[in-house]
Formats: C-alpha cells, sequence, structure tokens
C-alpha cells in the first residue's frame, strides 16, 4: 500500500514540476522569426553561396585546383597576342578567353577555400544563402559571357592555330632532297 502511494505522489509532483516549467515560458516573449518577413542576422564572414565577378576572371583556373569536391569548372582559350581582351579592375591584363565559368552548388561544401588563390579576386562568398530549388539542375550557375557560337568559333580558331603550327613543325623536320 505505501508503495501505491509513493507512485501516485511522484506522478502527482512530476505533473507540477513539468507544468511549472511551461508557466515559466508562457510569459517570455517569443523568439521564433515570422521567416519570409523577418530574417535572422547572419554573423559577419558567413560563407554562403559562390559568386564571380566574371569581368575580373583571367581564367587562372587557381579556384578550379583549390576545389576539395571539384564544383568549379572553368574552360579557357589562350587570347591572340594581338588581341586585346581588357583589364581586370586591379589592372591585370586578361590572357585567356574564360569560355566556361561554372559553379554547381548541390555540391559546393561552403569551405570557401577557392576564394583564396584567386588572384584578381573574382571569385568570393556572397550573403545570399536562400537558393532552394526543386530540381538540382537549377543550382548549376554559369557565370561566362560567350555565347555556344561564340564558343565555337574561338574553338574552330584555335584548332587552326594548332594545325598551322604542327604542319609548320613537320615542314621543319623533313630535310631538303637534292636533284
Amino acid at each position: 500500500m505505501r508503495e501505491y502511494f509513493k507512485n501516485i505522489y511522484e506522478a502527482v509532483a512530476t505533473i507540477l514540476i513539468g507544468m511549472g516549467v511551461t508557466l515559466r515560458h508562457l510569459f517570455v516573449p517569443s523568439v521564433t522569426l515570422q521567416y519570409p518577413k523577418e530574417k535572422i542576422e547572419l554573423p559577419p564572414r558567413s560563407r554562403m553561396q559562390l559568386y564571380v565577378n566574371i569581368d575580373d576572371c583571367i581564367g587562372c583556373r587557381q579556384c578550379e585546383r583549390a576545389c576539395p569536391v571539384d564544383c568549379i569548372e572553368i574552360d579557357t582559350i589562350k587570347a591572340d597576342k594581338d588581341e586585346d581582351l581588357g583589364l581586370t579592375s586591379n589592372g591585370k591584363k586578361k590572357p585567356f578567353h574564360v569560355t566556361r565559368f561554372d559553379i554547381d552548388m548541390s555540391k559546393c561544401c561552403f569551405c570557401n577555400l577557392c576564394t583564396f588563390p584567386c588572384p584578381t579576386e573574382c571569385i568570393y562568398m556572397t550573403p545570399d544563402f536562400e537558393y532552394a530549388q526543386e530540381d538540382r539542375s537549377n543550382l548549376n550557375f554559369h557565370f561566362s559571357n560567350y555565347t555556344p557560337e561564340q564558343v565555337a568559333e574561338l574553338q574552330k580558331r584555335e584548332a587552326e592555330k594548332k594545325a598551322a603550327l604542327a604542319a609548320a613543325k613537320a615542314n621543319a623536320g623533313k630535310k631538303p632532297t637534292a636533284n
């Protein structure tokens, strides 16, 4: 009988303790944010979405090499000697056409390792973190300014230069024959 009343006492005590906790929190203002209207203030230097200022990119591919998950893909074509692609914002001459600069944000681990080796600081993390998508292919960001037609023309010109160089080497290797 004694055990019976002890169990009743413990049940009532447990309920009262739980209700006490509830009453203490009942009159405290809530900390819930109404998300789309209210946004949490993120700490400085938070790592979010990558962005590339393609006008400052020189095509050095340092960010692609530094990426541990290979989410950055860059294709370049060397500019001709007489071709002027302009200067970056810090005065570096652009030696390459950056025909493709793609970042797959579904692979990105937000490590920020790609931003440090960039000599022109054209790739950086933005404070934007709201980019949920229903289709994973929408998380592939394309930063290059070249159209597919322009890329095809540059590739054709590059192939012609390589063929001419190979022909010149082949002709230089032949010995003249005496008749």
